[in-house]
């Protein structure tokens, strides 16, 4: 479990992905090398993966199939910079909201608008699958990074919502060279999620 504040940038240094999965290498040179240890879940741009080796500053994960089909990671090149967060423990401090690490799906990055030292991008997604689960002055998790939601306007089969970044955010994040037409990682609240399963039992 997570909190959906980024602790450090890494890099990825290797990507192989086979038809089963992928064996992806990332620095975590960032990251305090005494609180990783083989078996830790690590949040790589919000999807959580197991660190199964460490090779001095480069930690490998084994990505499944599964996992490749609901995320981005299979187009991973290197040097792509990652958003990078360990995970929760009892002594930590909630800072962002719960961030499970489960991806549910993909956005694209649509309209980017700087205002002074913020900037405020909005996202588009598909409705049926993300998009009803987006709610104003909720909270997703963009990349692993946990954000507010000002505005959320359907249009169609699509949902479009927007966040402000805050100068740190955008300074110390994968956010700051985000541009329009690429695509993120998202993660809607729980709650959204439980409740709209609760409603579909529901129906006849």
């Amino acid at each position: 479990m997570f909190t959906g504040i980024i602790q450090s940038l890494g890099e990825v240094v290797s990507n192989t992905v086979t038809r089963t999965g992928s064996r992806l290498g990332i620095a975590l040179s960032a990251l305090d090398p005494a609180r990783i240890q083989l078996g830790d879940s690590i949040a790589v741009n919000g999807t959580c993966l197991t660190l199964t080796e460490l090779e001095k500053n480069t930690g490998y994960f084994d990505v499944s199939a599964e996992t490749l089909g609901r995320c981005l990671i299979g187009d991973w090149k290197a040097g792509q910079a990652v958003n990078l967060e360990l995970s929760l423990t009892l002594e930590s401090r909630l800072g962002g909201h719960l961030v499970f690490g489960h991806v549910d799906g993909v956005g694209k990055l649509v309209e980017r608008r700087e205002e002074s030292e913020f900037s405020t991008m909005r996202f588009e997604v598909d409705q049926a699958t993300i998009g009803r689960l987006v709610a104003e002055k909720g909270s997703i998790a963009i990349d692993g990074v946990s954000l507010t939601t000002n505005a959320v306007v359907d249009h169609g089969s699509t949902t479009g919502f927007e966040v402000m970044l805050v100068p740190h955010t955008l300074e110390n994040t994968t956010f700051g060279t985000l541009r329009e037409g690429m695509r993120v990682h998202l993660e809607v609240d729980q709650v959204a999620r439980y409740i709209h399963r609760l409603w579909e039992s529901r129906q006849p």
